[in-house]
């Protein structure tokens, strides 16, 4: 059973995050079942959304730009391997960043801490990623190509792109409850940051001298990290890269817990 409190103070903030679990669950589950409920298709836009980009960043890349993939891997399944960390951390970003302003009802009536709903709103997000994972699998099949050992170590860049969107996010989301014009941001950060990240191509094309500070966008060690785990040895990780990637992912998340905490006081008062 949930108590919702008025005026609770924020000196158990972190334990209430476990207290309100059931709330957490219950706005998750709502997102997870609304997102697609009138939709025509429903749920098979999970599945259209990165069989498309596939496509055409294979047509675009590997068939006009003729870039290489890496050694034995269908240049295909080179980029559905890029898209899947990049769905997630770009639906994690939109929908956590809105997350506050579409439940502007429920911040201004009851005390529970904030930050559950942003992180709820991620669920979605990670609903989406498990469908590709099985469209990937399906992928697999058709090109009879199978993972290597490091596939075990999915779990790990999973969290390191999770963290990578979730501060960006948070720090969005509280700046949106002010300044409503964020909402329009959100969109264009992810449309370029499809074009800087190395979805629809291998970063190893990116001459060597470049390659540190191409890394300086977190996605690049994210994306990395899931072919290197998806594809198999022959797909390496650019060490300092990932290792960049980290320091970035985790600093932005600091600071994005830090501007949130900060400002969760007044949500209320401004909306």
């Amino acid at each position: 059973m949930i108590i919702l409190e008025a005026g609770r103070t924020d000196t158990n903030y972190w334990r209430d995050l476990w207290t309100y679990r059931e709330l957490f669950a219950i706005l998750a589950w709502r997102d997870v079942s609304v997102r697609y409920k009138q939709t025509a298709i429903g749920f098979a836009w999970a599945i259209i959304r990165p069989l498309i980009t596939m496509v055409v960043f294979t047509v675009v890349f590997g068939q006009l730009a003729k870039l290489p993939s890496v050694a034995g891997v269908p240049y295909p399944l080179l980029v559905f391997a890029g898209t899947l960390p990049w769905f997630l951390c770009a639906s994690i970003l939109g929908d956590a960043s809105n997350s506050l302003v579409g439940n502007s009802h429920l911040i201004g009536k009851v005390y529970f801490p904030r930050l559950i709903i942003p992180a709820s709103a991620a669920i979605v997000a990670l609903v989406d990623f498990a469908v590709s994972m099985v469209i990937l699998a399906a992928l697999y099949l058709w090109f009879g190509y199978a993972p290597g050992w490091q596939i075990i170590l999915l779990p790990l860049f999973i969290v390191l792109g999770v963290a990578a969107s979730a501060g960006p996010a948070l720090l969005l989301a509280a700046l949106n409850v002010k300044y409503r014009d964020f909402r329009f941001l959100v969109p264009f950060i992810v449309q370029i940051g499809l074009y800087i990240s190395p979805v629809g191509f291998s970063s190893s094309v990116v001459p060597e001298a470049w390659r540190l500070w191409y890394s300086l966008n977190p996605m690049v060690g994210v994306i990395d990290g899931f072919r290197w785990c998806l594809l198999g040895g022959d797909s390496a990780i650019y060490w300092p890269g990932l290792v960049l990637s980290v320091a970035i992912s985790a600093t932005l998340l600091a600071i994005g817990v830090a501007y949130f905490r900060k400002t969760e006081r007044a949500f209320a008062d401004v909306m």
